[in-house]
């Protein structure tokens, strides 16, 4: 029962890891190259409504229920160390707890705070766009590549032994 249990836990969870994962490669890849075409005050308009718009039940779910079953795989991995499975299990949900939740929280929200609040249409909007694009993209890879990594991890470890 607990092996079925640990089974679908790290199935979920590296199914949500890769579907954060094709998010985040989709703005890093075409979206943000596409809203960095556009003039400034076009691009902030345009992203200060995605920004608003992502904010759903389903992605909130997405993002955030994949870190609390990242959580409870950290749990797991620790109290059966022993096992195979159990150092994927970790490294993985700590890569997505660290290089996607953590960094979402303390470098792409806070850029997406102070693009909601400039005024598109001023030069100080301009400027705080040209900054965003560039660094909130960066750290956006970043996600992409800890959500991809993560999924990867948990893969491997749902195809180890997860029995004593």
């Amino acid at each position: 029962m607990i092996n079925d249990l640990l089974f679908v836990v790290t199935l979920v969870s590296a199914l949500g890891c890769g579907l954060m994962a094709g998010v985040f490669f989709a703005f890093s890849t075409f979206v943000m190259r596409a809203l960095a075409r556009l003039p400034s005050t076009q691009g902030i308009v345009a992203m200060q409504s995605i920004n608003v718009a992502a904010i759903t039940p389903s992605f909130m779910v997405a993002l955030f229920g994949t870190a609390a079953v990242c959580v409870l795989l950290t749990v797991f991995s620790l109290s059966m160390w022993q096992k195979p499975c159990a150092v994927y299990l970790l490294v993985g949900s700590l890569l997505y707890l660290v290089g996607t939740i953590l960094v979402t929280i303390i470098f792409n929200v806070p850029r997406n705070d102070v693009l909601a609040a400039v005024d598109p249409a001023t030069a100080e909007g301009a400027r705080v766009w040209a900054d965003y694009v560039a660094s909130w993209t960066a750290w956006n890879h970043v996600r992409t590549a800890a959500a991809l990594a993560a999924a990867t991890l948990l893969t491997i470890a749902l195809c180890l032994p997860h029995a004593a």
